[in-house]
């Protein structure tokens, strides 16, 4: 008797619960992506405490070109993707420069990036099985592109810093980026808002 009880459970495990849809749950990972960002950002203003006195600007360190004036929601999660890539190159090159810097530290800053490297690497997959098709293939490996001309040269720990501040604000608005995009996709492929 034991045994058809013991059956019984393991079927119903196999059985799939009807919840989010591959479009919900990608949005729901940025939009989970977006808050440990920030709160790494804050992780690191606290770590960093100059940064109260110094905020660095400058522009967008990524940048993405159009191929056309109005995109498809398609060819904007193409195009996210492509920047996705591109921030889990930026985190890859913040880690291995503050490691290279400081050594190989253990704390609440350092546990919340790799949480963001690994979420950032989901969300990335997540992307690609949305937006792949038979005539495109996409890669998931991180895209360093953009990372050697900003860390390298002048600048020491301070300009390493001050570059660490933008590369994470840099993955918030990525983060922003990809819950809005994602939530549109969901929106036309589910036709619900709800998610």
């Amino acid at each position: 008797m034991a045994e058809q009880e013991e059956q019984q459970q393991i079927t119903a495990l196999d059985t799939p619960v009807p919840g989010p849809s591959q479009t919900g749950r990608a949005v729901a990972l940025a939009r989970l992506l977006h808050h440990e960002c920030t709160h790494l950002l804050q992780l690191y203003k606290e770590k960093e405490t100059f940064l109260s006195d110094h905020t660095p600007d400058g522009g967008r360190i990524l940048s993405l070109s159009l191929d056309s004036e109005e995109p498809s929601t398609e060819e904007q999660v193409l195009l996210l993707h492509s920047a996705l890539r591109q921030c889990l190159g930026l985190i890859h090159c913040v880690i291995a420069k503050e490691e290279e810097e400081w050594g190989e530290l253990e704390g609440d800053y350092e546990a919340m990036r790799k949480n963001v490297r690994l979420r950032l690497e989901h969300l990335l997959h997540s992307t690609k099985d949305l937006a792949e098709t038979e005539d495109k293939t996409l890669e998931v490996t991180p895209d360093h592109q953009h990372h050697t001309e900003e860390t390298d040269g002048a600048g020491g720990a301070f300009g390493l810093k001050m570059w660490t501040y933008r590369v994470l604000q840099e993955l918030i608005h990525w983060a922003d980026h990809a819950a809005q995009t994602l939530h549109v996709l969901h929106k036309e492929r589910e036709g619900t808002e709800e998610i």
